[in-house]
């Protein structure tokens, strides 16, 4: 069987969608993590680059053009970090937020998103790595390398085995109303929360806090009637007016306020 060699196009497009990952250790088997590596910056011709920039009406000395807009976008995708694009370029992290949020910058919005996925990729192609290869660890005896091993994360694994084949290693992927597991979990919710609304400590401090909360309603409402008695040219501490609220209330005609009023308020339904 022969294998047809790619065209330089379908090559380019390969290119841009899976941007190429460079090693920045001086020894190529301590890269372990994703810090060690960095995307290559892309070509200029690379189509990430090509999207309208944001128009200047009047250029100023520090105002972001096009070539800064480009070279930011360029690192963004080079990094993934967008604090460390922003220091390669100079600019401050507020004046490029503002300027994305800018009308007419649609396509430097685009053009931020896809390098950021650029970075993401990064992330997951140096994790997929570790996952498949592990990591080299030294053994040291003596003070001195005497061996390495190789360790790989099962975690690791298993998170690439349940996000990229779901339908055979993740098990809790379909689990919903009437699956076995979602009810005997849904039965043992509404169990607790039934203990806990019965549970006797609980009611009394709920109890203590709502006869709290009426005795303080009592008092607002006492001192607003007599502020409202004061106001119409009562004076509450004249004799004559005890006097006459206690013939009143003999009678019958006196409204008669007391926290008993508010008792049943605080009794548990």
């Amino acid at each position: 069987m022969t294998h047809k060699r790619p065209s330089p196009a379908a090559r380019a497009s390969r290119s841009a969608a899976r941007p190429i990952i460079r090693n920045k250790r001086k020894t190529p088997r301590q890269a372990t993590s994703a810090a060690a590596f960095e995307l290559a910056p892309p070509a200029p011709d690379d189509p990430l680059l090509d999207f309208m920039p944001v128009p200047h009406v009047a250029a100023r000395s520090n105002s972001i053009t096009p070539d800064v807009q480009r070279a930011f976008i360029a690192q963004l995708a080079a990094t993934g970090i967008v604090t460390q694009a922003a220091r390669h370029v100079g600019k401050s992290m507020e004046s490029l937020y503002k300027l994305r949020q800018r009308p007419g910058a649609e396509g430097f919005r685009a053009a931020w998103d896809a390098a950021i996925d650029r970075g993401v990729a990064r992330l997951e192609d140096c994790a997929l790595a570790r996952a498949i290869q592990g990591e080299e660890r030294l053994i040291l005896h003596g003070g001195e390398v005497v061996a390495a091993e190789r360790r790989h994360n099962e975690q690791l694994v298993m998170f690439f085995l349940r996000t990229r084949l779901p339908h055979r290693y993740d098990q809790h992927r379909d689990i919903g109303p009437g699956h076995p597991v979602y009810q005997k979990v849904a039965a043992a919710y509404a169990r607790e929360q039934v203990r806990v609304e019965e549970d006797p400590v609980r009611k009394a401090a709920a109890q203590r806090t709502l006869a709290n909360k009426i005795n303080q309603w009592h008092k607002a409402f006492i001192k607003l009637w007599e502020a409202r008695l004061e106001a119409v040219g009562i004076d509450l501490a004249d004799p004559r007016f005890a006097e006459r609220a206690a013939q009143l209330g003999a009678e019958g005609r006196w409204p008669t306020e007391t926290p008993a009023m508010f008792d049943g308020l605080a009794e548990p339904h």
